[in-house]
């Protein structure tokens, strides 16, 4: 099992991976869509917990009911993005346990803790975040990762009456390589990391 990936693999994932802001007008499928979440569903999380939930928006009408949370500079790019996720978490990821951790009672480390719950369900979102920009990456789309967007506003929007709240933003489609600019530097092994 333990391999590592070819140089064109690990180029799609991380050297050629970039921070799109512009996109090609090119539509995305939802078979591609759906073959992205497949992968992204399969990264680790504590207890199998699995809390994201995704809310793609299609539509320019879709869209458009997230303007008004959106970061001024954030505004031009997701209408014309072909595709804007709002990546969610569900504080009630553990009543879902008994299905995705058959194997204890995971369902009871959370229920009644909801700190313990809180912080789980948005570090484990955030986790699966992060496999999921991997996944778009894998199934050949670009996208625009953001946070500059009022968390309550699209919350109420989109997650009125739930236990979901939204983590980040991602902008899909293909990117346009024109509008790139140069990759910024990157720390080296010596700045971010230490041996022990």
């Amino acid at each position: 099992m333990s391999h590592e990936i070819d140089q064109v693999g690990q180029d799609v994932l991380f050297y050629q991976g970039r921070t799109y802001s512009r996109f090609l007008d090119k539509p995305v499928t939802e078979e591609t869509l759906r073959k992205a979440w497949d992968l992204a569903r399969m990264g680790p999380t504590a207890a199998n917990s699995q809390p994201t939930r995704v809310v793609f928006l299609r539509s320019a009408k879709a869209r458009e009911r997230l303007l008004t949370a959106l970061a001024p500079n954030n505004v031009e790019k997701s209408i014309a993005a072909p595709v804007t996720a709002i990546l969610a978490y569900d504080l009630d990821f553990f009543e879902r346990l008994p299905v995705l951790y058959p194997h204890a009672d995971a369902r009871s480390w959370y229920a009644g803790n909801a700190p313990l719950a809180d912080e789980t369900a948005f570090r484990n979102g955030s986790l699966q975040a992060g496999y999921f920009i991997l996944a778009l990456r894998a199934v050949g789309l670009d996208v625009g990762p953001m946070s500059g967007f009022d968390n309550a506003k699209v919350d109420g929007e989109f997650f009125a009456g739930t236990r979901l709240r939204s983590n980040l933003l991602i902008n899909i489609g293909y990117g346009d390589v024109a509008s790139l600019y140069p990759r910024g530097p990157r720390l080296s092994f010596e700045d971010g990391c230490t041996l022990l």
